[in-house]
């Protein structure tokens, strides 16, 4: 078989690792990869935002699956494309993205299939923003949205009167992501653990897959701006065998109902990102897609063949399939360019990754990286996934970070405290 993997980030280089090990796969492509994925698979340059010539390409080279890791390409139909053509894809359709797509429709969503979420408000203009800011619509902190894709840091927690005002001039008028803030929402701050819950769907029945935490604050203690995202933990500490029945039944089940009422059956990995409240879990936003880092660190848990899985989804046969997890712990800790999320620069030669891998039970997957005659550079913000398995939780994380000791490049930053919860 052959396969496409569609991204070039650290999700991408952890399911094309997964998929690598198909006995069925025979030739894998990347498109377009990073320094990682050119060591198991074909890189290929064509942007992500020409879904025509991606699709021309899995047409051309006979492609028997390709599997789409970021949102964009979703949102902006690449599954219709394919499907188009007769050419297998995994994901969700244009008109079920959505869900990911706009903050505003999900909320609405939400509301109508009584799915648990914050109260919310919609700006449609700056001045309804303004206006909403004027009338205190909810106490401080609140939350302010980008209704679009924003890469994971469009939400904003604002703690006062100007805090607002700046993120609607941020969002709004400067258009600090595009076309992305040209609607907003405004919700309350829910408190609580958040934690993130991922399953596979068929468009009917939801396959759990092992629960995980992710970090999205730039520094320790989660304080610092939201990035996307800066380490990831399975299990998550906060979700025992009762919650997840919970889940299922309160936002799981209703949510691919509900899609399936609206015409947009959802057919995919549904993540709804959950904040774990006094009330009950309640959900903060959806995903379309495998999250990221989380999935670098669950493809290290995962027995089952993936493309199975994928073939599963596809042929409605996954019904009939076990999913087998390793029992052990996992984690994912994300090494980043200086001045991310923010400016950065990129070209930075990145030393000691053969030493950093001889470490057992540590797996390497590259995100932000290109290969240039043997050495490898930095070439994004989030430059490097440094994963691990192992019995326990704490022998994971000194893995991982003994792991990092040996890592280095100009400008270098990463979280310390990734997997610590247990210890507050």
């Amino acid at each position: 078989m052959k396969v496409l993997v569609i991204g070039g980030g650290g999700r991408e280089h952890s399911l094309a690792w997964k998929l690598s090990q198909s006995p069925q796969i025979k030739d894998l492509y990347v498109i377009p990869g990073n320094g990682g994925t050119a060591e198991i698979a074909e890189n290929v340059d064509i942007s992500l935002n020409e879904i025509v010539k991606l699709a021309d390409f899995a047409k051309e080279k006979k492609i028997d699956y390709t599997v789409v890791g970021p949102e964009a390409p979703l949102v902006s139909g690449i599954v219709d494309e394919f499907e188009k053509r007769g050419l297998n894809i995994f994901g969700p359709s244009q008109n079920a993205s959505i869900i990911e797509g706009s903050k505003v429709y999900a909320k609405r969503f939400m509301k109508k299939y009584e799915i648990p979420t914050a109260e919310f408000k919609v700006a449609n203009t700056p001045e309804e923003a303004k206006e909403l800011i004027k009338k205190e619509v909810f106490k401080f902190p609140y939350v302010i949205k980008a209704d679009g894709l924003a890469a994971g840091k469009g939400s904003i927690i604002v703690k006062n009167k100007k805090e607002a005002e700046t993120a609607i001039e941020d969002l709004m008028i400067k258009k600090k992501f595009g076309s992305a803030g040209d609607k907003v929402v405004f919700e309350e701050f829910l408190e609580g653990k958040e934690t993130s819950y991922m399953v596979f769907s068929d468009g009917k029945r939801a396959f759990p897959i092992v629960t995980s935490k992710d970090y999205k604050r730039l520094e320790n203690e989660d304080k610092g701006p939201n990035t996307g995202g800066m380490g990831a933990i399975s299990p998550s500490p906060y979700i025992d065998y009762d919650l997840i029945k919970d889940i299922h039944r309160k936002i799981v089940m209703p949510t691919i109902y509900g899609m399936a009422q609206e015409s947009r059956m959802f057919k995919g990995v549904l993540y709804p990102g959950l904040m774990l409240t006094k009330e009950g879990p309640k959900v903060l936003e959806y995903n379309c897609r495998f999250g990221d880092p989380e999935t670098q660190a669950i493809m290290l848990r995962l027995k089952t063949d993936l493309l199975e899985i994928i073939d599963g989804i596809q042929h409605n046969t996954l019904k009939d399939m076990t999913i087998d997890w390793s029992m052990e712990p996992s984690a994912c800790v994300v090494l980043v360019s200086g001045g991310y999320p923010g400016k950065y620069e990129k070209g930075k030669e990145i030393f000691g990754l053969k030493r950093a891998k001889m470490i057992e039970g540590v797996q390497i997957f590259h995100a932000g990286t290109k290969k240039v005659n043997g050495k490898v550079y930095t070439n994004g913000g989030r430059v490097l996934n440094i994963c691990a398995t192992a019995p326990s939780l704490d022998k994971v994380m000194e893995k991982i970070y003994s792991a990092i000791s040996f890592i280095s490049f100009e400008g270098m930053f990463f979280r310390t405290d990734i997997g610590m919860e247990k210890k507050e």
